[in-house]
């Protein structure tokens, strides 16, 4: 029988994070500006170590190269996924991440970052950034370095159970009072457009402006195609969101009792609401799992919202 992976999280501070993570989720946060949960990473700058069992206190970077048979014998050099638990008191910068290619070449072969969205929780009105308005590359760099952001950025309505693909190129931004699970490439990329003029320590932080002009995509996806409804979807049944070149997610909604075969080279699980138990195995809210391949059968008993996710 393969092990049930269960992997202690590791914590950012941030200029715009919060103390959700600790009132919401029940987690042991380093202070009240904490802004990111990184809840299955084997990033080198978040590595999350197994938290029981034959490989307890094993990073996880070192699992999937030592124990390749549990991720199905992969052919790539590291874990490909990161998910975390965003709990973004402040708004966040306005940003863009690129893709593979651009990253290999200009961010010393990192991956690029393809991310996606559930929104866990936000302020009745909320609006997130996805997306700009401008036509051409041209006139997106004139608004950009003539600092015309209320006519540049689009900001899109959303409420809690809504889901959003963010592709490479695509100009985001997480607003004050969201809380979000987000499923991406393992990559810790960024390129910061435009952040409000705020200061750390002092200074402002740094901005990305020339990469970003690079690499944002031109026209932008139309705001319809960007959101998806995820709140009200059948119970005991795997409700895909996304598949695309990097990963398939669902959100499935236990009541009850639900069975499936692991089927997958590894399924992460991330216990979003309520609780129950996974193999007779206690699980909560704030939880977040790994099964292996070949773990067979999976019996989920109880109430709770899991979002769940493997590598395509």
């Amino acid at each position: 029988m393969k092990p049930i992976i269960f992997l202690n999280p590791v914590f950012k501070q941030m200029l715009w994070g919060g103390n959700q993570l600790r009132s919401s989720f029940g987690y042991d946060i380093p202070g009240d500006d904490t802004g990111e949960c990184w809840a299955v990473s084997a990033h080198p700058n978040g590595d999350c170590t197994v938290k029981e069992g034959i490989y307890e206190g094993m990073p996880l970077s070192q699992l999937w190269v030592k124990h390749p048979e549990l991720f199905g014998n992969p052919k790539t050099d590291r874990f490909p996924l990161l998910v975390k638990i965003i709990d973004a008191r402040d708004d966040l910068s306005i940003q863009v991440h690129p893709d593979d290619t651009y990253a290999g070449e200009h961010e010393n072969g990192s991956l690029g970052k393809t991310e996606c969205w559930y929104i866990l929780d936000c302020p009745e009105g909320a609006t997130l950034v996805a997306g700009h308005n401008a036509g051409t590359r041209q006139e997106l760099a004139e608004m950009i370095h003539q600092g015309r952001w209320s006519e540049l950025i689009r900001e899109i309505p959303v409420k809690k159970g809504d889901f959003i693909q963010i592709n490479p190129g695509t100009v985001h931004a997480i607003k004050g009072g969201m809380m979000i699970l987000e499923t991406q490439q393992n990559s810790d990329i960024t390129y910061r457009v435009y952040d409000y003029g705020r200061l750390t320590d002092g200074k402002p932080r740094q901005l990305h402006v020339e990469q970003s002009i690079d690499v944002i995509t031109v026209p932008a996806l139309s705001a319809k195609d960007s959101v998806k409804e995820a709140a009200y979807l059948p119970e005991n049944t795997m409700n895909e969101l996304i598949s695309c070149d990097y990963y398939r997610v669902w959100k499935l909604e236990v009541a009850g009792g639900f069975s499936f075969e692991q089927e997958y080279p590894f399924l992460i699980m991330s216990v979003t609401d309520g609780e129950g138990t996974v193999n007779g195995k206690d699980v909560k809210k704030g939880d977040h799992f790994i099964l292996p391949k070949g773990f067979g059968e999976v019996d989920l008993q109880g109430k709770m919202q899991l979002i769940v996710s493997t590598a395509n």
